[in-house]
């Protein structure tokens, strides 16, 4: 047989022949990067598998996985089924707690607070459903908040008889004490517990939390901190926070597969907050005790370690520099253009990589379809809360080739 006929007849098999006559490409490793070079930016979008569809700008729901990270995640989910269930009754639970004990390292909290979950919504509605709520308590929260952290407590309102306050907050403040001053107004006597953004999710606003958990303390009132959108996208110290509870996601900024959350309990808190699923053994006394949900995918955990490895290798500080940097190349070329509305701070030290943008003579639903359809670029559209625009997310794999496409597109739009 002749080559033509050869490969005429694995084409019959349905195999290409380029996947018996190419020479596979040498796996990427961020341990060959030259952190000096000037494409340094290049050289990490590299290991990055990306779709050429479309631009995507819109991390801020999931930042899939590095190809480094991936193999690893799928290394982890051969060998869990190679183990079996010898893996799943006695390793699983060493294993999560390592990933548990690295994660506490990074956020700057003791490996005794923090505990592995699914997602923030998840971390969250943990400590809301085992608050030890008594009717007439009072919550405080934002309608700027995530919308089913907004629902979970309507939903303790319903069944422990607590009243829900909101508020809002400024999109563009004058200082902290604007901020600071929202909250300090919406509690009363009553209040026992405030959530509050640390990052909101619509707008990418960072918010000055210590200062509004210090004015809460000093009311004697209880804060939880949503930080669905801050771990793995900006460097912060829990205890710094000094914030009573704190949930996020790590298939966010982190880029940890889906399914991995966390739930951090100040110390002398885990106590008062009941579980929502029956733990396996009712007299433990740790953090385990509010997360036991059963048989689940261990894989997940155990990419933690290697996401957070992954960035370890690039520097959380230039990544946290990067993301801001990506966020401010863009949005300072429109902030000021006619028929376009910034609703990210300007201050830097308010907003990281998230950013949001309205152009005016659209619905935030058309922006979102024209800038898909139009311009092959992929945001989300935010259309509640006194915000209106389209949410853009980029990470640190975007070029500022492609955020030139958007500030292009955005301009186009405005006329």
């Amino acid at each position: 047989m002749n080559k033509r006929s050869f490969i005429k007849s694995l084409a019959a098999l349905g195999i290409g022949s380029s996947s018996i006559l190419s020479v596979k490409a040498a796996p990427f490793s961020l341990g060959k990067l030259d952190f000096s070079a000037s494409d340094i930016w290049d050289q990490i979008r590299a290991g990055y598998r990306i779709k050429p569809d479309y631009i995507n700008l819109e991390n801020g729901y999931y930042c899939f996985l590095p190809q480094e990270t991936l193999e690893k995640y799928i290394e982890h989910i051969r060998e869990i089924n190679y183990q079996a269930s010898f893996y799943m009754r006695g390793i699983q639970f060493e294993n999560k707690a390592k990933s548990a004990a690295m994660l506490a390292e990074l956020i700057g909290a003791s490996s005794e607070e923090v505990v592995l979950t699914r997602n923030t919504t998840e971390s969250l509605d943990l400590i809301i459903s085992g608050y030890p709520w008594k009717a007439g308590d009072e919550a405080v929260f934002a309608n700027q908040d995530y919308g089913s952290m907004q629902t979970m407590f309507e939903m303790a309102s319903k069944r422990w008889g607590i009243k829900t306050v909101k508020v809002d907050i400024p999109i563009h403040p004058e200082n902290d004490e604007e901020i600071v001053d929202v909250y300090r107004r919406a509690i009363s006597s009553k209040t026992r517990l405030i959530m509050v953004p640390h990052i909101v999710n619509i707008t990418g606003q960072i918010l000055p939390v210590r200062k509004i958990a210090d004015m809460a303390h000093e009311r004697g009132v209880e804060i939880m901190l949503d930080g669905a959108q801050a771990v793995g996208h900006f460097a912060f110290n829990m205890h710094d926070l000094d914030c009573d509870y704190y949930g996020s996601s790590l298939h966010k900024w982190l880029s940890v597969p889906l399914g991995a959350g966390m739930l951090y309990v100040k110390k002398d808190k885990i106590s008062k907050i009941q579980p929502l699923l029956a733990p396996f053994d009712m007299n433990l006394k740790t953090i385990g005790y509010l997360n036991h949900i059963g048989t689940h995918p261990a894989a997940t955990d155990l990419s933690v370690i290697n996401a957070i490895e992954f960035q370890n290798k690039i520097g959380f500080k230039r990544k946290e520099e990067r993301l801001r940097f990506l966020q401010k190349y863009w949005s300072d070329q429109v902030r000021n253009h006619p028929g376009i509305q910034v609703n990210t701070p300007i201050d830097p030290e308010r907003s990281c990589g998230i950013g949001n943008v309205w152009v005016e003579k659209n619905t935030p639903a058309e922006m979102g379809k024209i800038l898909m359809e139009k311009y092959k670029i992929f945001t989300a559209p935010i259309d509640r809360s006194g915000v209106r625009g389209v949410r853009v997310s980029p990470n640190i794999y975007t070029s500022t080739v492609e955020l030139d496409q958007l500030v292009r597109a955005l301009k186009e739009m405005a006329g």
